[in-house]
């Protein structure tokens, strides 16, 4: 089984900061894309952030030059630096992953259950 669990959500004052982080665990060969999603209240799950195993990225336009997707391909982990947050970025923030459990096994999508991002106006 594979496991992601994020952390580093709360609630922050419109301009802030904020860090997320999401970790894989369990029976990992190897990780493709990594990716972040939000879906606030009454909202359509939206794609924030992509990034390859090697290190490509992409990013929705509204969090475009105030967002930052990185991974640490050796803790298995991927980051989301969130600055100058706005109100609208309020929402819960999964993480998701493409995992090959084994070596002879093809690429699952695996998802963590999220963390609430909130900011105040």
């Amino acid at each position: 089984q594979v496991q992601l669990v994020e952390s580093g959500g709360g609630l922050v004052q419109a301009g802030g900061s904020l860090r997320l982080s999401c970790v894989a665990s369990g029976s990992i060969f190897s990780i493709n894309a990594m990716a972040w999603y939000r879906q606030a209240p009454g909202k359509q799950r939206e794609l924030v952030a992509t990034i390859t195993s090697g290190g490509s990225t992409n990013y929705a336009d509204s969090v475009k030059g105030r967002f930052t997707i990185s991974r640490d391909n050796a803790k298995n982990t991927v980051y989301l630096q969130m600055n100058s947050l706005k109100p609208e970025d309020t929402a819960v923030y999964r993480c998701n992953a493409d995992v090959a459990p084994y070596s002879w096994s093809k690429d699952l999508p695996y998802w963590g259950p999220g963390t609430q991002v909130t900011v105040s106006s």
